[in-house]
């Protein structure tokens, strides 16, 4: 009786860029909504929706990022945290070293 009503989190699960596809493309024929494409596939309504919407945006029928642009993007965080770490090291080196030599 206790966990009534209540609804364990589902785990996270990672799809095919060609099952996107396919969900996608079920979802443009106009046959059924988007939310019954996603109940009939035991997905969630919102992940369904931002595939239709990020397809959209790659096919340039709505503004917003690629998905190549996205990737660069993630790939450029990366390298920025990745440099701005490499920077501090040194500015600790260069601090250590200039004490040492004095």
């Amino acid at each position: 009786m206790e966990s009534m009503g209540k609804k364990k989190p589902r785990p996270r699960r990672s799809f095919t860029q060609e099952f996107k596809a396919e969900i996608v493309a079920l979802c443009r024929q106009g046959d059924r909504s988007v939310g019954q494409v996603a109940k009939d596939f035991d997905l969630t309504e919102t992940a369904v929706r931002e595939w239709v919407r990020q397809a959209e945006v790659d096919a340039g029928e709505r503004e917003g990022l690629t998905s190549s642009e996205r990737e660069e993007l993630a790939r450029l965080r990366r390298e920025n945290a990745r440099l701005q770490q490499d920077v501090e090291i040194l500015k600790r080196a260069t601090a250590f070293f200039a004490k040492e030599t004095r």
